[in-house]
């Protein structure tokens, strides 16, 4: 079993009139079966740093079909070829745009990653 990680770009989602804010923002996915089978982790670059958050791969998942989730995550599909992951914190709430290929295509990594090797 190996780890996964793959790099995407997402859309941070804003009503805030921010001149210099980039259309898009770098994000990993990783997900680890040695370390916790169940998890998947998405990292988001600051302000004020970088921020990692860790839940449920079957949320991912779900969320892709449905709105799922409760408290500190929350995903839904948006149209056809979205979806949306909002994050809760103390600092605020951050709503990210991606691609569902991008989504899909890392559960699809994550589940062959879990298999284990025959032998």
């Amino acid at each position: 079993m190996s780890a996964v990680e793959q790099y995407a770009r997402a859309h941070i989602v804003t009503d805030a009139d921010i001149p210099d804010e980039p259309d898009t923002v770098p994000v990993v996915l990783r997900y680890d079966p040695e370390a916790d089978p169940r998890s998947v982790r998405i990292g988001l670059p600051g302000p004020p740093g970088p921020h990692e958050w860790t839940f449920d791969r079957t949320l991912l998942e779900q969320g892709l079909r449905e709105p799922a989730g409760s408290g500190e995550v929350k995903i839904w599909p948006c149209g056809r070829v979205q979806a949306v992951v909002e994050f809760h914190s103390a600092q605020g709430v951050s709503v990210v745009q991606f691609d569902a290929k991008t989504l899909m295509r890392f559960l699809r990594r994550t589940y062959l990653a879990g298999e284990p090797i025959a032998g």
